[in-house]
């Protein structure tokens, strides 16, 4: 169990926490830079863009290689997981990892029945603990220099993303007039609120999953299937499923379990953009069955 009353002085947790909380005040910018459908519309694509990025990508690709693809697309979707500014692939991937190692035990980094729900949510995140990557849990992905360099200079993909939004909405203010927006309300909108509803929607997973929802596998930690968590992260609330069997690309094991990350994967691999697409075996649904008929039995019963 972590000590989560240990307050991190560092300066490089200051500069963190402070970047992390500033994105969050720059919100209070719409007050000010006012509303327009098209930024708002930005914002949005931008949250479900690298929502996937952030789902299909750092979770399904870099941490449990679900499927394969190719050195470029691969690159193409850790560029666009980093400008959700939540580090680089390796650092995601690796503490993901380990937290599938000892899922809501002691040792997990963010288990709410451990340390709270604060701490599940963010409070890790924030930490001088959890600075860097776990290199020794995603070797696989080291002997590619191009990935190394994109953690290593992870910040660049989101400081990109911000400078081109203001770039792009004040070419818009002045050469589309009808579009109602400017450079600080594209930046405030398209950055600062998609980003920090993007925070909260990953963090989500790694909180709530393990408190609020079902249980249709009895797997050793708390996880749980939320439709709700389902539909704000793209499939990622059906996380019971993917605790019974973290392998399966879609975790959405049945077509009434909404996987919006897995029907793009899907469609992807029929562009030969992906392929290898991993599935739950038989024994998986076999199981579920039985679970299911055990718990009709019981109801039955009492």
């Amino acid at each position: 169990m972590y000590d989560v009353e240990v307050q991190d002085t560092k300066l490089v947790n200051v500069l963190k926490q402070s970047v992390f909380f500033g994105i969050h005040l720059m919100c209070l910018g719409v007050i000010w830079v006012g509303f327009s459908w098209t930024a708002f519309t930005v914002a949005v694509l931008l949250y479900f863009i690298r929502m996937f990025a952030i789902t299909g990508g750092y979770h399904r690709y870099f941490s449990h290689r679900s499927y394969k693809t190719s050195r470029v697309f691969q690159f193409i979707l850790g560029v666009i997981g980093s400008s959700s500014a939540q580090k680089g692939p390796l650092w995601w991937a690796s503490h993901h990892r380990h937290h599938h190692q000892y899922s809501d035990k002691p040792e997990d980094i963010h288990s709410a029945h451990m340390n709270g729900i604060w701490w599940s949510h963010v409070g890790w995140v924030l930490s001088t603990r959890f600075l860097e990557a776990r290199l020794e849990l995603i070797k696989d992905f080291l002997k590619y220099p191009e990935i190394i360099f994109l953690e290593k200079y992870n910040l660049v993909p989101p400081i990109a993303l911000a400078v081109g939004l203001y770039f792009f909405g004040a070419l818009c203010g002045h050469y589309a007039p009808g579009l109602h927006t400017t450079g600080m309300q594209m930046l405030i909108w398209g950055f600062f609120v998609s980003t920090t509803f993007l925070y909260h929607g990953t963090f989500l997973v790694n909180s709530f999953t393990h408190l609020v929802g079902k249980r249709r596998f009895k797997t050793d930690d708390e996880s749980r299937n939320s439709l709700v968590i389902a539909l704000v992260t793209m499939g990622e609330g059906w996380h019971n499923n993917h605790h019974r069997y973290p392998g399966s690309e879609r975790q959405g094991f049945y077509w009434w379990e909404i996987d919006m990350s897995h029907y793009i994967l899907k469609t992807l691999s029929w562009l030969g953009i992906v392929w290898d697409l991993r599935v739950p075996p038989e024994r998986i649904y076999a199981e579920a069955k039985e679970n299911s008929l055990s718990k009709e039995e019981y109801s039955k019963a009492a």
